[in-house]
């Protein structure tokens, strides 16, 4: 996998659907942390509000003007949009502009072939990006030839684009083999959990919630080892392959928990399909936490993002237990009725941990 040798200079493209009635601050927020967990550091945003984007460019004609313009003075090294682009509009901004172009989608797509690890998140990455990548290929070759490297060029396992549709095809026909091998010993491994009578927790929450800190904290509460397991941080999607842990309560009582990927606004569907095996036995677990930043000013909407994922992974919300996380840096807030905890300092885990414990005897 190509590491960058020097942070890259981003030039981002924000749509504002007028009907969408989207918070653009906050979209730029979730963008610019994209960039950066992509390795990368946004020099200059451009905005436009339209009822629809353009079917040609996505933007208008005098938008597009002045990102020419943009790109001529900034020097970016890459051109990101917010919204996914088609190969039609990838097409043409890609002739109008005289550097790489690449839509959220891509980005998300590079972030998580920075992150995977294990073989299935190595493959499932892959199968995401060939997919998208194969009706775009006449808009994506031409620059991306040149480079051969940087954010965007990630994930596909080859990185010329030159690749004819032929072979992209057959390596998405090989890596979906490969993927149902995978998928048949984690069956084999789920009825190996349910004889030995283990239920199973799964954490579940929008990206950078807290959700590997909760984990790691847990970990240190319950975990035999005493120790966190896995990598912590403000990344977003710090977290990629599952990893799972057996826990016990006070009481003796044992459970297996697993920390999963977090879910963001608008998830292309390129991910939702290739990770779906692995986020459905997700929500298959005997319980569901929730875990919910509660210092987000925007944490209601990302509440009813990760419930609309599970309503259509097909998760049982009767299962679902919601954790307000990092009330450390909140602590004016009103607890009463809240199951709220401090993963940094601790604070609510027991009361989280017996919680758990009476949901899972019931």
């Amino acid at each position: 996998m190509n590491q960058l040798l020097s942070e890259e200079k981003i030039l981002l493209v924000v749509i504002n659907r007028k009907k969408q009635n989207i918070d653009v601050e906050a979209s730029i927020n979730e963008m610019k942390a994209l960039v950066e967990a992509a390795g990368g550091r946004v020099i200059v945003v451009l905005t436009q509000s339209l009822e629809k984007p353009d079917s040609a460019t996505c933007i208008g004609r005098g938008k597009l003007q002045e990102l020419q313009h943009l790109v001529e003075e900034m020097e970016p090294d890459l051109v990101v949009f917010n919204t996914e682009l088609t190969p039609v509009q990838l097409r043409n901004l890609d002739d109008s502009i005289e550097v790489r172009i690449i839509d959220r989608t891509m980005l998300i797509l590079d972030i998580f072939a920075r992150r995977a690890r294990s073989r299935e998140g190595i493959l499932q990455v892959q199968l995401a990006t060939l997919e998208y990548r194969l009706p775009r290929l006449t808009g994506m070759g031409k620059k991306l030839s040149r480079t051969g490297a940087g954010i965007g060029t990630r994930g596909a396992g080859e990185q010329k684009l030159e690749m004819d549709r032929r072979v992209i095809r057959r390596r998405i026909k090989d890596i979906k083999q490969q993927l149902d091998k995978v998928e048949k010993t984690r069956n084999l491994h789920r009825k190996q959990r349910q004889r030995a009578g283990f239920p199973l927790i799964s954490l579940v929450g929008y990206t950078n919630a807290g959700k590997s800190s909760l984990f790691n904290a847990l970990c240190r509460s319950a975990h035999t080892s005493g120790t966190e397991q896995v990598e912590a941080s403000n990344a977003l999607f710090q977290t990629l392959d599952t990893t799972t842990r057996k826990m016990r309560l006070p009481g003796g009582q044992e459970f297996l928990i697993t920390d999963t990927v977090g879910f963001i606004q608008n998830l292309p569907h390129h991910l939702v399909a290739a990770f779906r095996a692995t986020l459905e036995e997700a929500v298959e677990a005997d319980l569901l936490l929730h875990v919910v930043d509660i210092t987000d000013p925007d944490y209601l909407d990302k509440i009813e993002v990760v419930e609309e994922v599970l309503d259509h992974l097909g998760a049982d919300r009767s299962r679902l237990l919601t954790v307000f996380n990092k009330i450390d840096l909140a602590p004016e807030l009103d607890r009463e009725n809240r199951l709220m905890v401090s993963a940094q300092t601790g604070e609510g885990l027991t009361t989280l941990l017996k919680t758990v414990g009476e949901l899972l005897l019931r």
